[in-house]
């Protein structure tokens, strides 16, 4: 693991060993000025106590009734009122005045002198503690470098995992674990499309290739060239429809730029109208109850979505089945029944491409497999929620579109 950015880490340093020297100094410099107040009494009142008694035994004695109140020059109490003290002659203030001051300076001299090489060790051992507690602070930091630089789309997988008590950075690695993860789910989704959309359009192109190349080799008769223009026409409305529906998911995806009213069940009634006539080719039946809907949208998306899923009840159901329409307050319903589909297999459907059965086994007239999609993308685009369910009895899906601030 590689160290973190030494700038970083230098100014961390700076800034840790800069705030323990202050706090340092500003300590010494408090008991400096303490020790210094109080100093110069506490070693006058030591040596008046102590020099009359045994350097100054010559010296006349002192008046034992004259007491005067306590004050830096008199002597301590030696009578039984310990609020007074004796006055002493002028030499022993002059000796005491005398020995104090240089007790004093020698006493502060040697408080500065160690405070000094104290506050030196200290500012050495600060500089050293904010270095390794810098280094602590940013490891985190250098474990998200490492893994950001070493991704790549080959291992969106790893993830940084950090093992630490609950913190800003632990906040911070798991969010990024959370972005790769949503990372790695859209291009995982990016390169399915991709793989899709070819062979997709790969197969309309193929077909064509082959029509003109078997299909119209020699001298073919009118009506072999009859069938041929009818396949490759049906073929180019193939590849127009996927075209027009990878063209409409892409404008979904980009989001709504101007919005309006949209009355959500008119267009489900016009949409149950459009899809009448292909229903009953598929013996399938279609019920509606359009209860008022009104939401803030795109009428044009907002048609195609209720179509789509109408669509896919119709054409992905059983003869004799049935496709029911609801709107309301609630949103958006359409259930249809049909082959079973396993509960696991329901988010699928809405990735491009996607399909009950594998590709290649869908009959005819099934799409491409972009209706759920382009539905789910026109849900997002007018923030609304999406949920599918497969139905117990019956088979088939139910979907339902709820939006919010809906009338």
């Amino acid at each position: 693991m590689r160290r973190p950015v030494t700038g970083e880490r230098s100014r961390l340093t700076a800034l840790y060993g800069g705030l323990l020297l202050l706090a340092g100094a500003l300590l010494t410099g408090v008991v400096y000025f303490l020790v210094k107040e109080g100093l110069y009494s506490s070693i006058s009142l030591a040596v008046t106590s102590t020099v009359p008694a045994r350097r100054l035994e010559g010296l006349p004695t002192p008046d034992p009734t004259a007491f005067v109140p306590a004050t830096p020059a008199t002597a301590a109490p030696t009578g039984p009122d310990p609020g007074a003290t004796v006055r002493l002659p002028s030499e022993v203030m002059a000796i005491t005045r005398t020995v104090s001051d240089a007790a004093e300076s020698a006493a502060l001299e040697r408080l500065l002198t160690v405070s000094l090489i104290v506050l030196a060790a200290y500012a050495v051992l600060s500089v050293v503690l904010a270095w390794w507690m810098a280094g602590r602070v940013l490891r985190p930091v250098a474990v998200i470098t490492e893994t950001a630089r070493r991704l790549s789309g080959e291992n969106l997988h790893e993830r940084i995992a950090l093992d630490g008590p609950p913190g800003e950075l632990k906040r911070l690695a798991d969010t990024f674990d959370g972005m790769l993860g949503r990372m790695e789910g859209l291009v995982s989704a990016q390169q399915r499309f991709a793989a899709n959309a070819a062979h997709e359009l790969r197969t309309p192109v193929a077909v064509q290739r082959a029509a003109a190349e078997i299909g119209l080799a020699g001298e073919p008769s009118p009506e072999r060239v009859a069938r041929i223009r009818a396949k490759l026409i049906e073929v180019a409305d193939d590849s127009e429809r996927i075209i027009a529906g990878l063209l409409l998911l892409a404008a979904s995806d980009q989001g709504l730029r101007e919005r309006s009213r949209v009355a959500v069940d008119e267009v489900a009634r016009q949409a149950v109208d459009a899809l009448t006539a292909e229903a009953a080719e598929h013996g399938v039946t279609v019920s509606v109850r359009a209860r008022p809907l009104t939401v803030d949208g795109d009428a044009v998306l907002l048609d195609r979505l209720v179509h789509n899923l109408v669509v896919n009840g119709v054409r992905h159901n059983v003869p004799g089945g049935r496709v029911d329409v609801r709107t309301g307050p609630e949103g958006i319903e359409v259930s249809n029944t049909g082959p079973e589909v396993p509960p696991a297999t329901v988010p699928l459907l809405f990735e491009p491409f996607r399909r009950l059965t594998e590709r290649g086994t869908h009959g005819p007239g099934e799409g491409a497999g972009l209706g759920l999609s382009i539905v789910q993308s026109i849900a997002r685009a007018h923030d609304a929620t999406l949920e599918a369910s497969a139905n117990p009895e019956g088979g088939g899906l139910t979907v339902r579109v709820r939006f919010a601030g809906r009338d």
